[in-house]
């Protein structure tokens, strides 16, 4: 389904504050908070005797590192806004999936940078790393997962439109509603059956057996059924504001997106000449 679509560029400190700066405190956070979870196991009794031996218990340092990804997440999320060619918030649970795919998106810059130290040091100084490897894959883990509910989000997952640009809007309703509720059926299934494993995989702090041997299986599997609830909820909130849309017909080409095409070139050129016209000036 179609959504509308905003015709103006994000305002400038805005776009500075939401899009950089607090995804980057949430991403430096929520960095320090996984990889030293474990001192949170210990602080509440459920660690096992070669996690005691190996971590103390959380101290101020972490926990100031814990309210920061909190605080961080709530005010990037209130502040979160979309920029040309994303749409409308049409809820606050939008917010907060717009605020995580900010975060998506620099987590593509940090693995990257990665990637290309690894290439580097490989290959110009011949002194590979032994983390390199396995931290990109846990990174792009994480991008994975949370690229997913944006998509959700900007409704551009992967739909089929052949027999639903057919119908009228309301059995066009009634398919959202199934498949919404097919979403919320499988989300549910995956919850029940791999709960207990996930729960267990990090209680233990389940390793990547490597040399670098990063705690892979200890945050994927949490954070797959979390990224699950999440797109559920947020199909859900699709389902809800769409409700009373007027049906599309979905052509080869998007039509809106040519529109933003346009949108997006008309703000260039304008910039542009606005630069022009004002370097006239100084001269």
């Amino acid at each position: 389904m179609q959504i509308a679509r905003t015709g103006g560029a994000m305002p400038k400190n805005n776009h500075t504050e939401v899009g950089v700066v607090w995804p980057v405190i949430f991403i430096m956070c929520l960095g320090w908070t996984v990889w030293f979870f474990p001192r949170f196991i210990v602080v509440v009794g459920l660690a096992n005797d070669n996690m005691n031996s190996d971590y103390a218990a959380a101290g101020a340092i972490d926990y100031a590192f814990l309210a920061g990804l909190c605080v961080s997440l709530v005010v990037g999320t209130m502040k979160a806004n979309v920029t040309t060619g994303e749409g409308t918030l049409e809820n606050r649970f939008d917010k907060l999936s717009i605020f995580l795919g900010r975060v998506t998106m620099l987590l593509i810059v940090v693995l990257v940078g990665v990637m290309f130290y690894e290439v580097v040091v490989r290959y110009v100084f011949e002194q590979p790393t032994l983390w390199a490897n396995e931290l990109s894959l846990w990174i792009a883990g994480f991008i994975f997962l949370l690229a997913g509910l944006y998509a959700m989000q900007q409704r551009s997952h992967i739909r089929i439109f052949l027999l639903y640009d057919l119908m009228p809007r309301p059995l066009q309703n009634i398919c959202d509603v199934i498949s919404t509720a097919l979403i919320f059926v499988f989300a549910f299934a995956m919850i029940w059956g791999s709960y207990n494993e996930a729960r267990d995989k990090l209680i233990r702090w389940e390793t990547f057996g490597t040399a670098f041997d990063p705690p892979i299986p200890a945050t994927m599997k949490p954070l797959i059924l979390l990224l699950i609830a999440l797109v559920a909820m947020q199909a859900l909130m699709n389902l809800i504001t769409d409700w009373n849309k007027k049906g599309v017909t979905h052509s080869v080409i998007d039509e809106t997106e040519v529109e933003d095409i346009i949108q997006i070139q008309s703000a260039r050129s304008h910039e542009q000449r606005t630069h022009a016209h004002e370097q006239g000036q100084r001269d």
